[in-house]
């Protein structure tokens, strides 16, 4: 199924223009990125970079071979042939590879990271260009309404029950709402390409999005979700830091031991005819360099990542809280708008034509009614904004919300 959905989105993206439209879906959107996102991709990189580092990590040190010759006179010249292997000494090779492998941690939650603020980034362009869409559609219904109205007050002119000046508003009133279509196609447009790019395209290939639900829905309830933070990717990865410089640290600790260095090799003497062997010890003495800056530097890295952890928690918690709070806030505009206010409104602007129509009220009470339910409109979109807004910012700390229960 995961295939096929993917196939569904790709087909969608690459078909030509002059084929039916196609409709696009959120899910087909999220899926899409994951395969077209170039910088999606570009922090897959980091995985192979990271798998480098451990490779290096445990590479041993290379031998040295060396010649040297003492007295270059060609009867009493002695020349001396070595090879010389450093032995590391205090673990240092097993703290590399501990750094190294901490660092493929990061490397793996960076990018889980990064796929979920992928997810939201297309989540929040998504809804973007769906509430253009949907502006779009209301702006038409407004145009139409204006139409509607400019047809009753020319009818009354005629009958002579209307003076003209009704039908100037009218005309102007309808001029409005063909400013309001051009604006929210203009809105879509710029919408359609902003999706397509977080998707990772050059151009827009669909013709619609599916708007089967314009509202991103209810939020989840606020236990579980604090409960996860734990296992929220940015936690996780600012866990994997503070690990990956305590080993760093350890590795600096290592460092202080000095290197043990081996050395055999024959020695020639051209004026003896004697050939001798050799063998060598050598081992620097740690009188004024035992690394104790770098350990200093590394212990106060591993201080500050501890810092920068209890930092990431207390912001994500207040995030979690005011996103929470904004999105049932903004759920329960929503509903209020869907419910009560635009039914409600559209309702006004009916009757209101129809009384004017009959002569019961005149063309300011069907402009007033009108305006009033444009601005509903307006402020709907807004609500929604807003409990998207909310939602996408979860969405980067958590990713996927369907685990939590209240969500859609």
């Amino acid at each position: 199924m995961r295939v096929g959905v993917l196939c569904m989105a790709l087909g969608a993206l690459a078909a030509p223009a002059a084929m039916a439209a196609q409709r696009l879906s959120l899910a087909q959107a999220v899926e899409a990125a994951w395969t077209t996102n170039p910088e999606l991709a570009a922090a897959r990189q980091e995985i192979g970079m990271a798998e480098g580092d451990r490779l290096q990590a445990g590479l041993v040190p290379n031998p040295v071979l060396s010649w040297e010759a003492e007295d270059t006179r060609r009867n009493t010249s002695t020349t001396t042939v070595m090879l010389s292997q450093a032995l590391e000494l205090g673990g240092k090779r097993g703290a590399r590879i501990d750094v190294a492998s901490r660092g493929q941690e990061v490397a793996r939650l960076e990018l889980e990271r990064r796929g979920n603020e992928l997810r939201a980034e297309v989540t929040q362009a998504f809804y973007a260009a769906l509430r253009a869409q949907t502006g779009l559609e209301l702006a038409r219904q407004s145009r139409a309404l204006a139409e509607r109205g400019l047809e009753v007050a020319q009818g009354r002119v005629r009958a002579g029950k209307s003076s003209p000046v009704e039908e100037t508003r009218a005309r102007v009133q309808l001029s409005e709402t063909d400013l309001l279509v051009r604006r929210a196609q203009t809105l879509e447009a710029s919408a359609y390409r902003e999706l397509a790019r977080a998707i990772g395209v050059a151009q827009t290939a669909f013709d619609s999005l599916d708007d089967r639900d314009l509202s991103p829905g209810k939020p989840p309830s606020v236990a579980p979700v604090l409960v996860a933070l734990d296992e929220s990717a940015p936690l996780r990865l600012a866990q994997a830091q503070i690990e990956q410089r305590e080993a760093a640290l350890a590795s600096e600790r290592a460092q202080r031991i000095p290197d043990l260095t081996v050395s055999v090799g024959s020695q020639y003497s051209r004026e003896d005819r004697e050939r001798v062997n050799v063998v060598g010890l050598s081992m620097p003495l740690p009188l004024f360099n035992r690394n104790q800056g770098n350990v200093l530097s590394a212990a106060r890295r591993a201080d500050q990542a501890r810092d920068l952890r209890n930092a990431t928690q207390l912001s994500l918690q207040t995030q979690t809280r005011s996103a929470l709070d904004q999105w049932a806030s903004a759920a329960r505009e929503v509903e209020s708008f869907d419910q009560v206010i635009l039914p409600a409104a559209r309702s006004a602007v009916d009757a209101a034509t129809r009384g004017f129509e009959m002569g019961k009220f005149g063309f300011l009470e069907v402009l007033d009614a009108q305006r009033t339910l444009i601005a509903a409109r307006s402020q709907f979109l807004e609500s929604l904004a807003s409990a998207t807004d909310a939602r996408v910012t979860l969405e980067r700390v958590y990713g996927d919300l369907g685990r939590f229960s209240g969500r859609p």
